[in-house]
């Protein structure tokens, strides 16, 4: 059941970043768009999941997280092979990408929630983790996929291939036992309960500045190394392609060790000293950002472990600290500000890489890993908050 829903989960990811996968090469010069209207485009994603996964996410406390699961994910494969037919530019492109977002809502937290609620607690920290690592899979997968497709035949093809993907957990779906959930009192949005609980908000708060460099740097991390090779003509086989497809594929690794670290150490431990390291990182990367790419490279490929080790244990930290009757709504409010986040942080780096001299200036890049760099450096600062008003 695992290994199915993770796979699943990789079918159902291949659509998740075609927009930022062919966004420097394709779309921004085809509507002429400045950074932060593509930045703002991307986001659509991530503003649609956001409004959409408060109450498809709580729902999964009432009724089998399956059928969400299903739904969710046959929605996200008819908007993105809608936006392979349909997107004319900002709006319209803007438009059905939040749609698709709507879909993503019903698929990753009714997924995680369904895999949880059919294993015993003493199984679910490692599955979590698992769950949550091959996202990192799926993504890199989608950026390979999306390129490799809008070089050879256009970008529409890319929509329109990636959006076959969710098939596989429609599959997985089908394939899973009915679950009936322990009806709870009180209202669908109700999360009084979650907000009383300091420990799960200081995750779930912890998720939001992670998602915030996440989702920022998987939305220009092609851009920016189109920059970096457009500038030198030494990049051998280091094209944007290579690059962000390694970049994201290292997540799950990263992650799974992540939570191992955490395990040993401490979850806020290991998780502050991480998002330290990866805010660090971020700066050397913009200071850095006029460097030939063979030198840029390792700090990019440490940049590629720091960003997502994180995200297991945090994920993994809120699913232990909710209550059970109120896991839902947990996940919910988890997912909704991580998200939420996401969703600034791919728009804040566009909007301070047009202000500081635009996608073809290192001052530029310097002011976009900058944000990336302020925006994780407030985790360890909410994780430090939840702890000490937990013991206090």
């Amino acid at each position: 059941m695992i290994a199915a829903m993770c796979v699943g989960q990789v079918g159902n990811l291949l659509p998740h970043v075609v927009v930022p996968a062919i966004l420097s090469a394709h779309l921004i010069p085809l509507w002429g768009l400045s950074a932060a209207e593509a930045g703002l485009m991307a986001s659509g994603y991530a503003f649609g999941y956001m409004f959409a996964v408060p109450v498809l996410t709580a729902l999964t406390d009432r009724i089998d997280a399956r059928r969400i699961l299903l739904l969710g994910s046959l929605v996200s494969a008819l908007a993105t092979i809608a936006f392979g037919f349909l997107a004319q530019g900002f709006w319209s492109a803007t438009a059905i990408w939040s749609v698709a977002g709507i879909g993503f809502a019903g698929a990753y937290m009714p997924g995680l929630k369904a895999l949880t609620d059919r294993l015993p607690s003493e199984n679910a920290s490692r599955a979590i983790t698992l769950y949550t690592s091959s996202f990192s899979l799926g993504v890199g997968l989608s950026f390979l996929l999306a390129q490799l497709v809008a070089d050879a035949w256009g970008w529409r093809a890319a929509f329109l291939v990636t959006g076959l993907g969710p098939i596989a957990m429609i599959a997985a779906c089908l394939a899973l036992d009915e679950y009936r959930p322990q009806l709870r009192p009180g209202s669908l949005l109700d999360v009084r309960p979650v907000l009383r609980n300091r420990m799960a908000l200081g995750y779930i708060f912890g998720y939001g500045a992670h998602c915030f460099e996440l989702y920022g740097i998987r939305t220009w991390i092609v851009g920016f190394w189109s920059f970096v090779v457009a500038n030198h003509t030494d990049q051998g086989f280091l094209t944007p392609v290579i690059v962000s497809f390694v970049f994201t594929l290292l997540a799950m690794p990263a992650s799974i060790l992540g939570n191992e670290a955490a395990l040993r150490v401490g979850r806020h431990r290991a998780i502050s000293l991480i998002m330290v390291a990866s805010a660090c990182i971020a700066l050397a990367i913009g200071l850095n950002a006029g460097a030939r790419p063979v030198s840029l490279l390792p700090l990019l490929l440490l940049y590629a472990l720091t960003v997502p080790a994180d995200s297991g244990a945090l994920t993994a930290g809120m699913a232990a600290s909710a209550s059970p009757t109120h896991r839902g709504a947990t996940m919910a409010l988890h997912s909704t500000v991580g998200f939420g986040l996401s969703a600034a942080g791919a728009w804040g780096i566009g909007v301070a890489i047009d202000a500081a001299g635009g996608l073809a200036s290192t001052s530029g890049w310097l002011a976009g890993f900058s944000v990336l760099a302020a925006g994780i450096a407030l985790g360890p600062l909410v994780l430090w908050w939840s702890r000490s008003s937990a013991e206090g």
